[in-house]
């Protein structure tokens, strides 16, 4: 990738961090130390023809989420198994490291390029959170990643789409119908003309789909015809 001269500059007076130690990248310029490249674990095949979990048994079709739980989406992948991720994506999310999103992007673009391809989005959409938490924050780590994504694979990206217009309770110690109840009308469309046909929800983790469910309720009601998803990490479920 060709690196302007102030990204230049910005490496040398705030060098960027390893997205897996967060010490200064070694070699200067790169994205992630040489050591640390092999550190995270990709999901590999075979893998739930739903929501792109990995299986435990060759012969199964869908993981044990998916055929407990009827999807709103057509089809999702996601990159990383996030136990191996997960500290990594807790400096991202908590701890203002928006740099390791151009490393996260690139991985996302080599190992699921060829899928989003084929998926032919209108547009890449990230889960919005709510204000109150981006104030808080500065920035939506999935917005971060969306508009990454998107400039390494020329597809524009809707961040003003959809709004969480809700507060909603931390969702990793709720069970899936707890979950689900906790996002009922936590979304809303901010347009009356939604002319986009297919869609990819970009996220940085996902664990059971209700998120992604919820936001789907609310664009298919507005018309959007195909909604995928694309996460950074994927959870083993519930």
């Amino acid at each position: 990738m060709k690196r302007t001269f102030r990204g230049i500059l910005l490496d040398i007076f705030y060098p960027r961090r390893c997205p897996v130690c967060d010490k200064a990248v070694k070699p200067f310029g790169s994205l992630i130390c040489g050591t640390c490249k092999n550190e995270f674990r990709y999901i590999n095949e075979p893998y739930c023809a739903k929501c792109g979990k990995e299986l435990e048994e060759e012969e199964r079709e869908y993981c044990g989420d998916c055929r407990r739980h009827r999807h709103l989406y057509d089809g999702g992948r996601a990159v990383f198994a996030y136990k191996d991720i997960s500290d990594s994506i807790y400096r991202f999310k908590y701890k203002g490291r928006q740099e390791y999103a151009a490393y996260y992007a690139g991985c996302m673009a080599s190992r699921l390029g060829s899928w989003i391809a084929m998926c032919s989005p209108d547009a890449l959409v990230p889960v919005p959170i709510y204000d109150a938490k981006k104030r808080v924050r500065g920035y939506n780590q999935a917005e971060v990643l969306a508009q990454e994504l998107g400039r390494l694979m020329n597809i524009p990206v809707e961040t003003k789409l959809v709004k969480r217009v809700r507060k909603t309770a931390p969702m990793k110690d709720l069970s899936v119908r707890e979950r689900q109840n906790n996002l009922k009308r936590a979304f809303k469309i901010c347009r009356n003309d939604v002319k986009l046909s297919t869609i990819i929800i970009i996220d940085d983790i996902y664990t059971t789909g209700s998120t992604i469910d919820a936001m789907c309720y609310e664009l298919r009601k507005a018309g959007v015809v195909k909604i995928y998803y694309a996460a950074l990490a994927i959870g083993k479920g519930l």
